[in-house]
C-alpha cells in the first residue's frame, strides 16, 4: 500500500465503557491500542487487567467505536476549493446559481480566474445551464471556469475562452454549449494554473480536515494529467506525510507506468478515462442516449486497455480505469481478457486492478469482474442523487435502462470486491450517508445490507489498495478508528427489515446504527489514524 500518512502514535491507550464494532468480539465494550495498532478488544470486566499498564484510559461514555472509513475516490484539491469557494451543488435553480456567481465575483476582486463547481441543470426548474452571455454579465467580463457536478463538462465566460484561443478548434467545443472532452481539459489546465501553491495546499488541508471530521481515516486520491498536475499530486502526498490527518493513497491516471511509480502512486489508475459521464452525455454506451442522438465516445479501446494492464501487471502496480457506460466497461473487460491471455488470469487477479464507477454493468461484465478479481470502486451517492424513475439517469437512458445501474447486490453475489467512495466534489464526502444510499438503493433489487455496505466503506477500501490487514478492529490491525454518538445498534437487512436481535449472543453479529431514512446519522466525536488523534469534535 503506497501511502503517505500521519506518524505512528507510541502511547498505549485503553478505551472502555462503550460499544466496539469488532468481528473478534461482537459484544466488545473496550479496546487497547498500542504503538499504532489494536492490541486487544473485549469485555468491560476483562479491561480491568489492562488499566494499570496503559498511558491513558478513555471513558467512551457509551459511544460507538468503529473502524475509520475509507473514501476510495476523492479529488482532494477540488474538494477543498469547493469547500472554501464557489459551490453551486446546492443551488435549487438557475436564478439562485446566478446570484451565487455574482456575489462570489464581487467578493473576489483579486482573483485572476474565478473557479467554481457543482451546477446541475437537470435539477433546476429551468432545465438549462447559464449561457455564456449571462455569465459574462454576472462576472463583469472576467474569466470564469465553472464545472458541472460530474466534472466532465464546464461553463466558461468569453474572457476564459480568450485565454485559450485554440480551444475553439478542439473536440468538445460547440458554441453555446458546455465544454467537454479536449476543449474542457485545455481550459481546466489554464484555470487550475491560476491557483497558487499556497492556495492549493490550503484547499488540500481543508479537504483532509473535513474528511477527518466525518470519521474518514484514509482517502484514495485520484489525480492525473487531465485532472490536476504532478505538483498537486506530490504536494498532497507531502502534506499528508508531514501533518496529522487521514492517510492518503495516491493514484495517477496516466499510461506512463514509470512516471506513476516516480510520483509515489499506488497505481497508474483512478480516473484513467475509458469514457466520460452520463450527466454530460459523454459516457460511452452500446445504444444511444434517450435524450440525445448519439451514444457518447470511447476514450480507450480494448487494445489500449490490454497494453496498460499488461504494463502495470509486469511492473507490479495496479491498473485502473474510469468506466461508466456499458460500451466503455465492455472495452475494459475485453482488454482484461487480452491481458489475461498473455499473462495468465492468476497474475491479473493477484494485481487487484480497479474500475472506478462501473455503473452500467451487465450480467456478463459482472461475471468478468469476478473472474479477473477487479475491484469495483463505486459511489452509492450517485444513485441517491440521480437514480429513480424521475432522476437524471432516467432522463439520459430511459427508465428501463436506468433501473439496471449500480447493481451492488449482483456484484456481491458474484464475489466482486466493492470499495465505496464519494468522488468528491462530485458528491459530498458523507460516509454514513453513502452506507445508507447502498442499503436503500432506489432500485430495491440492488440493495445490500448495512453490514455489507459498511464493510465496503471500511475494509473494502483497504483491500482495494492490496492490504488485508486494515478496516476491522481486531488485534494486530492498524489503529484507524472513529468514535461516534449514535442511537441504538441494530442489524439491518437489505429489504428494509431491522432485526433487533443483535444483542442476542447467538447471533454473533456486531450491530450498527439504524440508518433507516429519516433517522439521524451518527455524529463523529473523534477520528484516530495509526493511534494518533486527527480530529476531535469541538467541545467533545
Amino acid at each position: 500500500m503506497s501511502e503517505r500518512a500521519t506518524p505512528v502514535e507510541h502511547r498505549t491507550l485503553l478505551l472502555r465503557g462503550g460499544e466496539v464494532h469488532s468481528p473478534a468480539d461482537p459484544f466488545a465494550t473496550a479496546m487497547v491500542v498500542e504503538r499504532g495498532h489494536v492490541a486487544w478488544v473485549g469485555s468491560e470486566g476483562a479491561a480491568d487487567a489492562f488499566a494499570p499498564g496503559v498511558d491513558e484510559v478513555v471513558d467512551l461514555e457509551g459511544a460507538l467505536v468503529t473502524p475509520a472509513f475509507v473514501d476510495a475516490h476523492v479529488h482532494t484539491t477540488a474538494t477543498g476549493l469547493a469547500l472554501t469557494g464557489l459551490d453551486l451543488s446546492t443551488a435549487a435553480s438557475l436564478a439562485e446559481a446566478a446570484e451565487r456567481i455574482r456575489a462570489y465575483a464581487r467578493a473576489r476582486p483579486a482573483d485572476r480566474i474565478l473557479i467554481g463547481h457543482g451546477w446541475d441543470a437537470a435539477r433546476w426548474p429551468e432545465q438549462r445551464p447559464l449561457g455564456r452571455a449571462e455569465l459574462d454579465g454576472l462576472t463583469g467580463g472576467r474569466p470564469l471556469y465553472l464545472t458541472r457536478i460530474d466534472v466532465h463538462s464546464a461553463l466558461v465566460t468569453t474572457a476564459m475562452l480568450d485565454l485559450v484561443p485554440a480551444v475553439r478548434d478542439m473536440t468538445g467545443f460547440r458554441d453555446g454549449e458546455p465544454l467537454s472532452g479536449a476543449a474542457h481539459h485545455a481550459v481546466r489546465s489554464v484555470a487550475h494554473s491560476s491557483v497558487s501553491p499556497g492556495q492549493r495546499t490550503e484547499a488540500q488541508r481543508a479537504a483532509l480536515r473535513h474528511a477527518a471530521s466525518l470519521g474518514i481515516g484514509t482517502v484514495h486520491e485520484c489525480g492525473g494529467p487531465d485532472i490536476s498536475s504532478e505538483d498537486d499530486f506530490t504536494g498532497l502526498l507531502r502534506t499528508a506525510a508531514d501533518e496529522p490527518g487521514p492517510r492518503v493513497v495516491g493514484y495517477w491516471a496516466g499510461t506512463d507506468v514509470e512516471q506513476a511509480r516516480a510520483l509515489g502512486a499506488a497505481g497508474a489508475a483512478g480516473d484513467l478515462f475509458a469514457d466520460g459521464s452520463l450527466g454530460s452525455h459523454t459516457a460511452c454506451l452500446n445504444e444511444p442516449y434517450a435524450d440525445a442522438a448519439h451514444a457518447g465516445a470511447a476514450r480507450l479501446d480494448a487494445a489500449a486497455v490490454a497494453a496498460h494492464v499488461t504494463a502495470c501487471t509486469e511492473a507490479g502496480l495496479q491498473a485502473g480505469f474510469h468506466a461508466i457506460g456499458d460500451h466503455a466497461i465492455g472495452n475494459v473487460v475485453s482488454g482484461m481478457e487480452a491481458a489475461a491471455s498473455a499473462l495468465g488470469t492468476a497474475r491479473i487477479r493477484a494485481a487487484r486492478h480497479r474500475v472506478e464507477h462501473a455503473e452500467m454493468l451487465t450480467p456478463e461484465t459482472v461475471a468478468a469482474f469476478a473472474a479477473f478479481g477487479l475491484t469495483a470502486s463505486v459511489q452509492p451517492a450517485f444513485d441517491a442523487a440521480w437514480g429513480g424513475d424521475t432522476g437524471m439517469y432516467a432522463q439520459r437512458l430511459g427508465i428501463e435502462r436506468a433501473r439496471t445501474l449500480n447493481p451492488y447486490a449482483a456484484l456481491l453475489r458474484a464475489g466482486v470486491p466493492l470499495a465505496f467512495g464519494s468522488d468528491s466534489p462530485v458528491t459530498p464526502v458523507d460516509p454514513w450517508g453513502t452506507v445508507r444510499a447502498a442499503a436503500f438503493h432506489r432500485t430495491p433489487e440492488h440493495r445490500i445490507s448495512v453490514r455489507a455496505a459498511f464493510t465496503a466503506h471500511t475494509r473494502g477500501g483497504w483491500r482495494a489498495v492490496g492490504r488485508d490487514d486494515g478496516g476491522a478492529l481486531v488485534p494486530g490491525a492498524p489503529a484507524d478508528y472513529a468514535v461516534w454518538r449514535t442511537g441504538d445498534l441494530v442489524v439491518q437487512a437489505p429489504d428494509d427489515r431491522v432485526a433487533r436481535w443483535s444483542t442476542d449472543p447467538r447471533s454473533g453479529t456486531p450491530g450498527l446504527p439504524d440508518l433507516t431514512p429519516g433517522n439521524p446519522l451518527p455524529e463523529c466525536l473523534r477520528t484516530v489514524v495509526r493511534g494518533r488523534t486527527v480530529y476531535v469534535r469541538p467541545g467533545g
